[in-house]
């Protein structure tokens, strides 16, 4: 046996990628814990089993002495049979994790084996097994046992019972290499890929820059009548692909990702990276999408917080419709014709005449007058419309209306 195991070693060196110091290592100590089962060893006493790798011949030695047993010459083959056996599997399987260890982050190839509860178990073209679990499907697509199939190698796990290999067509990393692939700008790094934000089997939206200014991004990915982009969207069965010029002003880039809606006016944030969004009522519904999907991808691919209103329902407004809704409230706090008949009853004349004679004002607004240093009826006569603005809760007009009727008073 001895020449037929040593060219066994060497087939397997060839065709496994195992190195033959492995499999000697292996074999020596399968057959010293075989030798330990036949010869007799007192304690103290030094066994070791060595393999000669030019004649092939397999000795026994017992403190430097060798050993001759029929007994172990006789199990000999059958465990170094075995142990190879054994140790091709496992080097097998670390040549493979090693392998693919080497591939994750990039896209592998091969055909649907068998269906495990929802997932799909990927035959890597004969090299090993591939698990492409429901989570990392697209739900657009369906397959058939023997069809071919292209995924993303997301993980590459090392296990007690085996490895695993983890396959995903839903993780955005796989767009990216499609686009590698298919763009020979992007794979060479002239064109580069900013962001990706994808809802698989949905949606995509990706930006693209180019270093060259020669070079046009979005044309590069699209392709000659599109050819690029729609191979990528045939691989995606169908799943819609936006491709947004990135920019560095992020006004423009903010508008660019919410295409295909025209957005007016844009608000910023910028210390909590928020952006209030302002568009036309008949714009309001392309800008959000379906369920609220452009907005949401838009959000994610230039990762500012996007919030969406019309002219109507925008923070100013609702601010300014706040304020007049405040200002008529303490214009009706006091009832008119009350205080019109006791401005009557009072001395018009008096360089004293206190500001509740004053019709149509509030307590609040009293109390703001007082607080700003208009004490009496003279002190608003001798005051412009402009310095009762400067107090609080009083717009212009009503800054002239508290004016005319203190003049009232007076004439009267």
């Amino acid at each position: 046996m001895s020449q037929e195991l040593l060219a066994i070693l060497e087939q397997i060196e060839r065709e496994k990628g195992i190195k033959k110091e492995i499999l000697v290592q292996a074999v020596e100590a399968a057959l010293l814990t075989a030798a330990r089962k036949v010869i007799d060893t007192k304690p103290g006493e030094d066994l070791r089993v060595e393999l000669d790798q030019n004649s092939g011949k397999i000795h026994a030695f017992r403190n430097n002495d060798e050993v001759t047993s029929i007994e172990f010459s006789r199990i000999a083959a059958s465990t170094a049979r075995q142990v190879i056996i054994q140790k091709i599997r496992e080097a097998e399987k670390e040549v493979v994790f090693t392998e693919f260890q080497a591939k994750v982050g990039e896209i592998v190839s091969g055909t649907v084996y068998r269906f495990d509860k929802g997932n799909i178990v990927v035959d890597l073209l004969g090299r090993a097994e591939g698990i492409l679990l429901k989570r990392e499907q697209s739900p657009r697509e369906e397959f058939r046992q023997g069809q071919r199939i292209r995924a993303f190698v997301a993980e590459v796990k090392k296990e007690v019972k085996g490895h695993q290999i983890i396959l995903s067509r839903s993780h955005p990393n796989f767009i990216k290499k499609l686009f590698e692939m298919e763009v020979p700008e992007i794979y060479e790094g002239i064109v580069e890929i900013k962001a990706i934000a994808r809802q698989a089997g949905e949606r995509t939206k990706i930006s693209v820059w180019s270093k060259n200014e020669k070079v046009d991004s979005m044309g590069a990915c699209v392709g000659m009548r599109g050819n690029r982009v729609r191979n990528i969207v045939n691989e995606l069965s169908g799943e819609k692909i936006d491709i947004v010029r990135y920019n560095d002003d992020i006004r423009e880039y903010i508008r660019a990702a919410l295409s295909p809606a025209k957005i007016g006016e844009i608000r910023l944030d910028k210390e909590n990276t928020k952006a209030e969004i302002i568009v036309d009522e008949d714009q309001l519904s392309l800008a959000i999408g379906k369920h609220g999907q452009n907005v949401r991808l838009a959000s994610r691919l230039v990762g500012w917080e996007l919030d969406i209103r019309t002219k109507e329902t925008s923070s100013e407004s609702i601010k300014k419709k706040e304020e007049a809704a405040e200002e008529a409230t303490q214009e009706i706090e006091a009832p008119q014709e009350e205080k019109s008949a006791k401005t009557r009853k009072t001395k018009k004349k008096s360089a004293a005449i206190s500001l509740e004679e004053l019709p149509g004002v509030g307590e609040k607004t009293l109390t703001a007058l007082k607080d700003a240093g208009f004490k009496n009826l003279d002190d608003i006569l001798n005051a412009s419309p402009q310095d009762l603005t400067q107090v609080k809760g009083i717009a212009e007009k009503k800054a002239e209306k508290i004016i005319e009727q203190a003049k009232k008073i007076k004439k009267g």
